[in-house]
């Protein structure tokens, strides 16, 4: 384009010069034959630059247009792209929504599942604490006298030494419960230990059973051993799903799966309880550990 305006301007400061020599005014007696075939050929050459300026101006006007349809494909094409991409970003955040709720339905059926063998297994112990009862009400010298026998039987046999050993105390649920909170507290592990399994072992089915396999949790995050934890913040989870420590028994087997390295069951814990308890302080950590880790967190509200 800007060779041939060189050219045209080139072409056109000749003809200005042709039609110079032909406004000078000539002499009859130097008319001849020579002027008047140079006045022809000017006036061909000015005719030439009249084509081509016309031939130029239509090139420039078409490739113009080209340029311009060139510049609104283009934008229309990044456009297209633009919302393209605005598309496919909302797909995947509704895909993601999606996903979460029906991990949600999942972890609520799992849930579910577990409170129904919770209680299996609660109704399972007291049919082996009652036949353990009644086997003991049978045995003889357990308090009623044996078969045949009367209790008024001058023959009868004392009771003493030859008898049954005499079944273990219980102690007492609340005191030793208790007791080991403030071993645990003060940092005795090792007693505390000894006297929660104690409320585990003598007092299964009460309430303070759950809270006491929470702390052997505990007692097993502070000393590092996050395996161990894992399985008792399990237990609580499983066997005492209706317990008050339940939220806090997730959020820390979440944080010890973490520590264990186990990325992904980790978060799926935390979100888990998010779900399941979402108005708990133990969600709220969960959030900020979730955030602190980049991972992103599922505002709806949990399936029922």
């Amino acid at each position: 384009m800007k060779i041939a305006k060189t050219f045209r301007n080139r072409l056109l400061a000749i003809a200005a010069v042709a039609l110079a020599l032909t406004a000078i005014p000539v002499p009859a007696r130097a008319t001849s034959k020579e002027m008047i075939e140079l006045q022809t050929q000017v006036q061909q050459l000015l005719d030439m630059v009249q084509r081509l300026q016309s031939t130029v101006d239509a090139r420039f006007g078409v490739m113009q247009h080209l340029v311009e349809q060139t510049a609104d494909s283009a934008n229309q094409m990044n456009a297209t792209i633009n919302t393209l991409q605005l598309k496919i970003n909302a797909q995947t955040e509704a895909t993601g929504g999606k996903l979460d709720t029906v991990s949600g339905q999942v972890q609520s059926l799992n849930d579910s599942f577990d409170e129904l063998k919770s209680r299996l297994a609660k109704v399972d112990k007291s049919l082996a604490d009652l036949q353990a009862q009644l086997q003991v009400m049978q045995t003889p010298g357990a308090g009623a006298a044996p078969a045949g026998q009367s209790p008024a039987d001058p023959n009868a046999q004392p009771q003493g030494g030859g008898g049954a050993p005499a079944a273990s105390v219980a102690p007492p649920l609340k005191e030793t419960f208790q007791a080991g909170v403030r071993d645990y507290n003060a940092a005795h592990y090792d007693v505390a230990t000894s006297e929660f399994q104690d409320v585990l072992h003598y007092y299964p089915m009460d309430d303070l059973a759950g809270s006491a396999q929470f702390y052997l949790g505990e007692i097993a995050y502070h000393q590092e051993d996050y395996a161990d934890a894992v399985k008792a913040y399990s237990a609580v989870l499983e066997g005492f799903s209706g317990s008050s420590k339940a939220p806090a028994a997730q959020l820390k087997k979440g944080l010890a799966l973490l520590q264990l390295g186990k990325k992904d069951t980790g978060v799926h814990e935390l979100r888990a309880l998010i779900q399941r308890h979402p108005q708990t302080p133990e969600a709220d950590q969960a959030r900020k550990k979730l955030n602190g880790l980049g991972v992103r967190i599922n505002t709806q509200s949990p399936a029922h």
